[in-house]
C-alpha cells in the first residue's frame, strides 16, 4: 500500500477537505466585506467520495470538512455519512461558525461527525459582532450545549488571537473551561495576499498567551501522532484545555501531517503554497482510482520543508476561506 510521506519523511494521516468558499460571516481576518459570489461549481458528492476514499488508501484516518462555511452546503451529512463509512476513516471532524448548530447537532451527529471545532472569536457580545459582523453569539453559544447534549465529546473552539482586541480575553476563555471540558485555541493571526494592512496591525505574537498560561501553572501536553497544529495546554484544576496554533514559531512546520484539498478539487501540499495539483480530472469515474492515488502520491515529492511566511510570501491564498485554514 502507498503511503503518503514526503521527502523530509512527514506522514499525513489528516485531510482537511473544503466542500464550499462560501460563507455567511464577514470575520474582519478573513472576508470583512463578505464572500464575493464566484462560480460555485464545488465538488460533488461523487467526486468527494473518490477522493476520500483514495485519501484513506494511502492511510488517511481524519478528515475534516471545512470552507469558507460548510454547513451552508444542504448535502452536507450526505457527505458527512459517506465520507464516515469509507473503510479506515475513524475520525469526521467539522470545522464551523456555528451558527445552524443549535438547530442540527442532532443530524451531524448521526451523519458520522464525531469531531467539531466552532469558531468562537469573543465571549463577550459586542467583540463577536464586531469581529464577526454577526450578532450571533448567544446562538452560537447555545450550539455548542446542543452539540454536547446530543453526545459530541470532542469539541475544540477556535479564537484568533488580534492585537487590541483579543489578546487580553484569556480570563474569560479560562474562566469558562475551569467548568466545561472544551479545547479553546488561540491562533496566531497569519497574513494572506488580501489582508497585509489588517495583519500589520492586529498581528501579536502567541507566545503573549503562552506566557500567560505558563503564569498560571498550566504545563504542555505531548503532541499524538494525528494531532492537529495546535500545543495544548493543561492544568489540573481546569475541565478544558488552552491549544496554542503559532504558525510563526521556529519548527512549527516539523510536525506537519496534513494536507488540504480545496472545495474544486485542487490538492494544496501547504496553506500558503503556490498553485496546487489539480485532481477533478481523476474524480469523475470509479475506474481512475489508481491514477487518482498516483497523483496524489507523486505531488508529496514536491511539499516545501516550510511555509515561508516569515518572509511575508503567502503563497496564492488570497483569505482563509479560500481552504478553510
Amino acid at each position: 500500500m502507498k503511503v503518503l510521506k514526503d521527502s523530509f519523511g512527514r506522514k499525513f494521516p489528516y485531510l482537511r477537505l473544503s466542500v464550499t468558499e462560501v460563507c455567511n460571516f464577514r470575520c474582519t481576518y478573513c472576508l470583512p466585506n463578505g464572500y464575493q459570489k464566484t462560480d460555485r461549481d464545488f465538488l460533488t458528492l461523487p467526486e468527494i467520495t473518490r477522493l476520500a476514499t483514495a485519501f484513506a488508501e494511502l492511510g488517511t484516518h481524519k478528515i475534516r470538512l471545512t470552507g469558507g462555511e460548510p454547513t451552508v452546503r444542504k448535502d452536507l451529512t450526505q457527505i458527512a455519512r459517506v465520507v464516515s463509512s469509507i473503510s479506515g476513516i475513524r475520525t469526521v471532524a467539522l470545522t464551523t461558525n456555528g451558527y445552524n448548530l443549535k438547530e442540527n447537532a442532532r443530524a451531524f451527529r448521526d451523519a458520522g461527525i464525531n469531531a467539531l471545532n466552532v469558531s468562537v472569536d469573543s465571549l463577550n457580545s459586542e467583540r463577536f459582532h464586531a469581529i464577526t459582523g454577526q450578532d450571533k453569539l448567544a446562538h452560537v453559544l447555545e450550539g455548542i450545549e446542543a452539540a454536547k447534549t446530543v453526545g459530541f465529546t470532542n469539541i475544540k473552539i477556535n479564537s484568533v488571537l488580534l492585537k487590541e482586541v483579543t489578546d487580553h480575553t484569556l480570563p474569560e476563555f479560562l474562566s469558562w473551561i475551569k467548568r466545561e471540558a472544551l479545547s479553546v485555541r488561540f491562533i496566531e493571526l497569519m497574513q494572506t495576499g488580501e489582508n497585509l494592512a489588517f495583519f500589520k496591525q492586529h498581528h501579536i505574537s502567541a507566545n503573549v498567551i503562552i506566557q500567560q498560561l505558563l503564569e498560571h501553572g498550566f504545563v504542555p501536553e505531548l503532541r499524538k501522532p494525528d494531532s492537529g497544529p495546535a500545543q495544548e495546554f493543561t492544568h489540573p484544576d481546569y475541565a478544558g484545555k488552552i491549544g496554542i496554533i503559532a504558525p510563526y514559531s521556529k519548527d512549527f512546520c516539523k510536525s506537519c501531517n496534513r494536507l488540504r484539498v480545496t472545495s474544486r478539487g485542487k490538492l494544496m501540499l501547504c496553506l500558503f503554497g503556490e498553485g496546487g495539483y489539480d485532481l477533478r480530472s481523476y474524480l469523475q469515474a470509479d475506474d481512475q482510482r489508481e491514477e487518482l492515488i498516483d497523483a496524489i502520491a507523486s505531488a508529496l515529492h514536491f511539499k516545501h520543508e516550510t511555509h515561508y511566511l516569515q518572509q511575508g510570501i503567502t503563497g496564492s491564498t488570497p483569505h482563509l476561506a479560500t481552504l478553510g485554514g
